[in-house]
């Protein structure tokens, strides 16, 4: 049976389908087209998850920011790059932000955006979903931006000693981005985030 590739029905059956698999079905074509300019707020999110490592421990964070001033309207960190952790961000945003009916959500194709869940919530809030195209980053460039800018400012200018501190440090360099980067952006003034000494 190997050789002609066969399998018998019921080894067949026993197979699982791997949860974190791409639904190929519910990928969505570009609708920005690299064009991340918009005229007003949710209008445009654009939405992604990243590491947050520390030595040989990590957690992940997952984010979803405005393009029109890209203030993060959502975010969830959590020790599971799953479902869950993608589905309570854009729960979370939905809670913040009611009239988001015709809103545009891009992101990569990773397996939580491909999911059935979260093709039922956006479609349900009347959002349409934008897909950057397969291992081409620059699609989604915003939120990829975003995320290195996020490490750069924590990480790597701060004397970290463990991953829950890591994570404080950028929940409190979330807070200031929102509350006093952008201001200071409108300002054409740049300011920097170190760690509040205790």
């Amino acid at each position: 049976m190997k050789k002609y590739n066969l399998m018998a029905e019921y080894i067949r059956k026993s197979k699982k389908k791997n949860k974190n698999e791409r639904i190929e079905d519910n990928v969505k074509p570009n609708l920005l087209n690299r064009n991340f300019t918009t005229c007003a707020l949710n209008k445009v999110w654009d939405t992604d998850v990243t590491y947050l490592i520390f030595k040989s421990t990590r957690a992940y964070l997952s984010t979803i920011i405005d393009l029109y001033d890209r203030h993060v309207v959502a975010y969830k960190i959590s020790k599971h790059n799953d479902n869950k952790l993608v589905m309570d961000t854009l729960n979370e945003a939905l809670d913040k932000e009611k009239d988001v009916h015709g809103l545009i959500i891009h992101s990569d194709q990773g397996f939580q955006y491909t999911s059935y869940e979260y093709k039922a919530i956006c479609e349900s809030n009347g959002i349409q979903i934008s897909m950057s195209r397969k291992g081409t980053p620059i699609d989604d460039s915003p939120i990829e931006s975003w995320h290195a800018l996020l490490k750069k400012e924590t990480l790597y200018n701060n004397n970290i000693t463990s991953l829950q501190e890591y994570i404080q440090l950028v929940e409190e360099w979330i807070l200031f981005y929102n509350t006093i980067r952008l201001k200071s952006k409108i300002k054409k003034k740049r300011k920097t985030y170190t760690k509040r000494e205790k």
